[in-house]
């Protein structure tokens, strides 16, 4: 029974034990009758549903993170790897740094919807909008439909946000070929299947703003990705996730600076690239922990493969046009072992192959269609984490991207997070 009947008999009997208590004559009897009405009457409305949009009837989830880090490094971050000075570089920065601190507002707009807004601040002022989208929770038959601005589904490590991620920085594959995360503003669409196995596809079309995409005016999309993950567990112990996606968008006019050519220059060249750009790419992610006890021990083994072609016209210092194609592609592979509760060391090895290019006969003496050279680097850290809203990582890198310019490099950091924060993907 409710809480509204059972206060109604509270009233009941302590009205009636004062009324056997006194004689209480008709107009005594009247009086308390009215106040009994009116009592119910505020019960009614204390029980009814609130649905008034005013202050006080919104109550979201509020999140802030809050990370920075140390770093000492040997070279220039801003020299991009060899083969891919086409390519982002987000880089890293030397010395100490605030980063980027991340708010986080969430909260479920009404039975079918809600909303999640990611907002990064910029240390030296200003402010960004990272996500902000609304996801749907009431479509049924396995459906989830996602809109506005988000990570793209995509891999494994795409959707994480970087206080979630095992090291201080993206794989090497990810900071060239994502610009270290693909994000857009567009539609997600999610069908997770009716199995004991886990089993999802899904896909999205968007504006196609992130990179390697080109953010221009137009209507309809400008960028598609199609994704599929299945995953199981075996017993208790061991759990595993494998993932394929397609991501597929157009450049337009994209120009690089400080573009090594032939001739040596000094400086380099600016190039623009205008075309079609494909990747394909597969995620594996294997877990492990004893009895199952995560809170204990550990091991998570992951790695993640990509490969794009890109096919189109190159503007050689921005005078001669021909065209041009290229596949490039990159892979790491990590493992993070938590060997006692709090404490975790990981180690990753990262690897790019930047192709070899089809230059047009305008261009074949300009453009370096071969660097025949493979970048790597491995990175090794330590994290000690007091409890789920606090983290130190110590990380240590033998960093080899850059040919002849290999770079031992050394990073401290923490992230904080205060607040409701929500979990995170397997």
């Amino acid at each position: 029974m409710s809480s509204k009947f059972y206060l109604r008999v509270a009233i009941a009997a302590l009205l009636g034990h004062s009324l056997n208590a006194s004689a209480a004559n008709d107009d005594d009897l009247q009086v308390i009758r009215e106040q009994i009405r009116q009592l119910e009457s505020r019960i009614d409305q204390a029980a009814a549903p609130v649905t008034s949009r005013g202050e006080g009837a919104f109550n979201p989830a509020v999140s802030l993170i809050l990370g920075g880090t140390y770093g000492s490094l040997g070279q220039d971050p801003a020299i991009p790897a060899t083969g891919f000075a086409m390519n982002a570089n987000p880089g890293h920065q030397q010395g100490f740094n605030l980063g980027e601190s991340e708010m986080v507002i969430a909260a479920n707009i009404d039975p079918e919807y809600r909303g999640v807004a990611t907002l990064a601040l910029d240390p030296a002022g200003g402010m960004s909008v990272e996500n902000a989208f609304v996801q749907s929770s009431a479509l049924g038959h396995g459906l989830n439909l996602k809109f506005g601005r988000f990570f793209s589904g995509l891999g494994y490590l795409n959707e994480l946000h970087a206080h979630a991620w095992d090291f201080v920085d993206q794989p090497l594959v990810y900071a060239t070929l994502w610009e270290n995360q693909s994000g857009d503003d567009g539609i997600q669409l999610k069908w997770l299947a009716p199995t004991d196995r886990f089993f999802e596809i899904g896909g999205e079309i968007g504006r196609g703003r992130g990179f390697p995409g080109t953010d221009t005016v137009r209507n309809g999309n400008g960028a598609g990705v199609l994704f599929a993950h299945i995953g199981d567990d075996i017993g208790i112990e061991q759990s595993w996730r494998v993932g394929l996606s397609l991501h597929q968008t157009k450049r337009a006019d994209a120009v690089s600076n400080a573009v090594p050519d032939l001739l040596n220059t000094a400086g380099g060249v600016s190039n623009s690239f205008s075309g079609d750009s494909q990747t394909a790419g597969v995620d594996l992610i294997w877990k492990y922990a004893p009895n199952g006890n995560l809170r204990d021990r550990y091991l998570k083994l992951q790695g993640e493969y990509f490969r794009r072609k890109e096919n189109g016209w190159l503007t050689y210092n921005l005078t001669t046009t021909d065209s041009y194609a290229v596949t490039q592609s990159g892979w790491y592979l990590q493992g993070v072992y938590q060997f006692m509760p709090h404490w975790r060391t990981g180690l990753r090895y990262d690897r790019l192959d930047p192709g070899v290019a089809q230059v047009g006969a305008m261009n074949a003496g300009n453009v370096i269609n071969s660097y025949a050279y493979s970048p790597t680097r491995t990175s090794l850290m330590l994290d000690y984490s007091p409890s789920e809203f606090s983290r130190f990582r110590v990380q240590l890198a033998h960093d080899q991207s850059r040919q002849g310019l290999a770079d031992n490099q050394f990073f401290l950091q923490y992230i904080m997070s205060l607040g409701a924060h929500g979990a995170h993907q397997y």
